[in-house]
């Protein structure tokens, strides 16, 4: 897969870049007050000189202790082509830090008596089921939101991409081989996760929209934030997402509507909101003096329940993924909770929460993920515990999602060089016609005047076929997860017509396989 929502979270940890690039980083012994007025100023520097070498063209940062705001400032501006300033309450699309509010939205269904972290989600989220019967009953909303399902990484973000709505997504899922056996191995899904919320949202009586609004938002007074995509484009103060194009940033021509899985990456929110929602965090369900969400179900989303890295480095220990959380033991009584998120058509996000010593960051940007959030919010966690940045964490994480945005299919000859003029070695109609797949749906071939074209998705959208070589043509895929090209391969027998095509780009669990009708 190119880069990757799963990407991004572990950039935040210790997952991705292994313990050899933690290893001369030294643990505090005791926990430190909160950020002092040099830390923050400190932090003035870091994000305009990180700006200056990312080129990110906006960013928001919050910064808080249970009690108060200590640091709330936009940088930049909403759009490169367009002097509108970021500032505290510009709205930004948060990409997988959706994950931890709405696990909280659901602690405070849980604190309520309305749900449990246990219930089978079958119970309440109709046309939901996994391949395996015996899973289907027995998965719960915390196995989903801890990402134990079994299912592969990132199931079911492909058929987001070609069109298919959040209940047909969530229909599809049974049509997906498991990766590994159930609750063994990590493995996140952003349409595993989001059909936990959905289903927790249904024993509300409630959509999940309106579930966010009512049991988190209103209450924290996070006011420009929501899980709907339309709230987000009617706000006036919102960033625009960005996608890079050789050395300049410019305004995406897609932008990312993620709908389809609000749970898992629909919320969008102002700095000012994070804060806040921060400050309850840290704590513990509480907001100056108010009970928001009863402490026990909140401490449920912190505690680790899935490995998701090995303990290599003996100062460390393993990485963990808890309820919509990142949690990291970084040596003698430090725990971090952390999320990354991020759009590859422009968003990307990072929240640290270290809740021994009492502080919290968090960084939206409106680009495409380079590193920048994870940069920042890392470097000043160094500044306040140990007084110094301990790595130059931009080399790490810029090469990390370098790296990531690099396609893994069609990699055994360079597909992108394909000539759109070369003849085919078989006449089109050879290779004309419907063909099927269970999890992705009915593809067809047609003949245009151009040549060949590829129809994906429930409302078809057409993609020009480009021949590469005897059977194998390319396409261009669309979408949040689209790279470079992908190959198209076609199977036939002599002058008979094709009976399958393989599809590189669907193909990364062997489920890119194209039978014709």
């Amino acid at each position: 897969m190119p880069f990757t929502r799963r990407s991004a979270l572990l950039a935040s940890g210790a997952g991705l870049l292994g313990p050899a690039a933690f290893a001369k980083t030294k643990p505090a012994s005791t926990p430190n007050r909160e950020p002092t007025e040099k830390h923050l100023n400190d932090l003035d520097k870091l994000v305009v000189d990180i700006m200056k070498k990312t080129g990110v063209p906006g960013i928001s940062v919050a910064v808080v202790s249970p009690d108060r705001v200590l640091y709330l400032k936009g940088f930049g501006v909403r759009r490169a082509d367009a002097p509108d300033r970021v500032d505290p309450d510009t709205v930004f699309q948060l990409a997988s830090l959706s994950k931890p509010l709405s696990t909280a939205v659901v602690a405070g269904l849980v604190g309520d008596g309305v749900v449990s972290w246990d219930q089978p989600i079958e119970l309440s989220l109709p046309g939901f089921a996994l391949s395996d019967p015996w899973v289907t009953r027995e998965i719960t909303l915390r196995d989903m939101f801890c990402h134990r399902s079994g299912l592969p990484d990132h199931a079911g973000d492909l058929v987001e991409d070609i069109g298919y709505d959040r209940d047909a997504i969530i229909h599809r899922l049974r049509y997906i081989k498991p990766d590994t056996s159930f609750r063994t191995h990590y493995a996140y899904t952003n349409m595993g996760f989001s059909a936990a919320g959905f289903a927790a949202a249904r024993v509300a009586g409630k959509s999940w929209e309106d579930v966010c609004d009512q049991r988190l938002y209103r209450p924290l007074g996070m006011t420009s934030a929501s899980s709907r995509h339309a709230d987000f484009i009617a706000q006036r103060n919102r960033a625009f997402g960005h996608v890079r194009r050789g050395d300049s940033w410019v305004i995406g021509k897609e932008q990312r509507n993620p709908d389809a899985q609000a749970p898992a990456g629909g919320a969008s929110a102002s700095a000012r909101d994070v804060a806040t929602w921060m400050r309850m965090q840290l704590g513990g369900g509480a907001l100056d003096g108010h009970e928001i969400i009863k402490p026990e179900a909140l401490a449920e989303t912190h505690f680790p329940h899935i490995a998701t890295g090995p303990a290599h480095d003996p100062m460390r220990g393993p990485t963990f993924y808890g309820l919509g959380w990142d949690i990291d033991y970084g040596g003698p009584a430090r725990i971090r909770w952390s999320h990354s998120g991020g759009f590859a058509l422009g968003a990307a996000t990072c929240a640290y929460v270290m809740p021994a010593e009492r502080f919290a960051i968090a960084v939206l940007t409106n680009s495409a993920p380079v590193g920048a959030p994870e940069t920042i919010c890392r470097s000043f966690v160094d500044l306040v515990l140990t007084g110094k940045m301990e790595r130059d964490w931009l080399a790490l994480f810029g090469e990390a999602f370098a790296q990531m945005a690099i396609p893994t299919y069609g990699r055994d000859a360079d597909y992108a060089k394909s000539l759109a003029n070369a003849s085919p070695s078989a006449p089109r109609s050879i290779y004309v016609g419907d063909y099927r797949n269970d999890l992705y749906g009915s593809i067809g071939v047609v003949e245009t005047s151009e040549g060949l074209s590829l129809n994906l998705g429930p409302a078809p959208t057409s993609y020009p076929l480009h021949h590469y070589s005897g059977d194998i043509f390319t396409f261009q895929p669309m979408g949040e997860n689209a790279a470079g090209v992908s190959p198209v391969r076609f199977s036939r027998s002599g002058d008979e017509k094709s009976t399958r095509v393989v599809i590189d780009y669907f193909n990364a669990n062997g489920q890119g396989v194209f039978v014709r009708s």
